[in-house]
């Protein structure tokens, strides 16, 4: 080969930081000169002012500077227009309009919904280690904030002010511990402002979430819905029927009562209800080796009991995280448990809570696999 067909073969191994896909299948290499071992090549990005456009520069600089022959290489960079862009959004998309890729019959990302009879049970936190527990594990890992009103993900996930990137109707989640994240705060004027959706609207913003983001190919998403059993939790299931759903609790009973409806109203719709975490349950005193029941006892266990009743089968009390200062200062700081104290009590339980939630008790025997020949 000569050098510029070295250096276009070069170019196929660089990918966009954020789409993940080669430069030159995008369409983004718009010219290559080289002359002398002078190289001259011609970028178009996506969007005006892309934030990645330093990261293009170094790894293109390096991808081509490693080639024998080349003494320098200049690069400038221009913008893609509508119609290149719209090219773009048909490659990420295999071609389609814009649908929700978990929906579709040969998808073999697990959906599981975070679930919760009434708020203040850590449902959040526990959605954020599981999800960071299970990607360093080394699974491709998604959050879903649908918990419109009481979104908090972008602060548990140290992702407070930060926006997507748009490419026109399609944007790219935000990514933190490996774990990509989407949630409406990401997209409010200000992140003080309220969102005062009511009933139809919620069930659009939730398939638009689902739909005009380019998650990219994901082992695991989860999403942490808002509690109760109201509008987003049935639009859930009427979106990707394949959810499953998994409830957090406390130990308190009378919370637990209230933590079994969310699991009814699954049952309903036909979803599987994959499994009941135990939050804040009892601890072992650091000062006096006492265990602290600080919200009672037996919630766990009630609520995974009546549930399996309700569906006909074992639905597992998968695990008893104990009340910890440890993770709800990782909340504050944005930087969940399971990274920033591995080895604390909670953190071992989130790690075996993540542990049997990856394990797929149904068999991919007979599911379309997205190979293309």
């Amino acid at each position: 080969m000569n050098l510029l067909e070295r250096i276009a073969e070069a170019l196929t191994a660089v990918q966009d930081p954020e789409l993940h896909r080669s430069i030159t299948d995008l369409g983004m290499v718009e010219d290559v000169n080289e002359s002398d071992g002078n190289v001259s090549v011609s970028i178009l990005l996506t969007i005006s002012g892309c934030p990645m456009q330093d990261r293009l520069r170094t790894d293109i600089t390096s991808a081509v500077s490693n080639i024998d022959g080349v003494k320098s290489v200049h690069l400038t960079f221009g913008v893609m227009s509508q119609t290149q862009r719209d090219n773009v959004k048909k490659i990420m998309r295999n071609g389609r309009e814009k649908f929700i890729p978990f929906a579709q019959p040969e998808s073999l990302t697990r959906v599981i919904g975070i679930a919760s009879g009434k708020g203040g049970v850590g449902k959040s936190s526990v959605t954020v280690n599981l999800a960071a527990a299970a990607a360093m594990k080394g699974l491709r890992v998604g959050i879903l904030d649908a918990d419109v009103y009481g979104h908090s993900i972008p602060r548990l996930m140290g992702l407070m002010g930060q926006r997507p990137t748009a490419i026109d109707q399609m944007f790219i989640p935000l990514e933190s511990f490996g774990v990509k994240c989407v949630s409406m705060e990401m997209f409010k004027p200000e992140r003080s402002d309220a969102v005062a959706y009511r009933g139809p609207l919620l069930h659009r913003v939730l398939e638009q979430l689902l739909s005009d983001a380019y998650w990219g190919d994901l082992d695991l998403l989860l999403i942490d819905l808002p509690p109760g059993t109201g509008d987003l939790a049935i639009s859930l299931g009427q979106l990707i029927p394949t959810s499953e759903i998994l409830v957090v609790t406390t130990p308190q009973v009378a919370a637990a009562e209230v933590a079994e409806r969310a699991g009814r109203i699954a049952h309903q719709i036909h979803q599987h209800i994959v499994g009941v975490v135990e939050n804040m349950s009892e601890y072992i005193d650091p000062a006096t080796g006492a265990l602290i029941s600080l919200f009672g006892s037996g919630g766990g266990e009630e609520t995974a009991k009546r549930l399996s009743q309700l569906v006909g089968s074992e639905v597992a009390l998968l695990g008893k995280i104990p009340f910890s200062v440890d993770l709800r200062l990782g909340g504050d700081a944005g930087v969940p448990v399971v990274i920033s104290d591995p080895n604390s009590a909670s953190a071992l339980v989130l790690y075996e809570i993540a542990e049997k939630l990856i394990k797929r008790s149904k068999s991919l025997l007979g599911v379309r696999l997205g190979i293309a020949t």
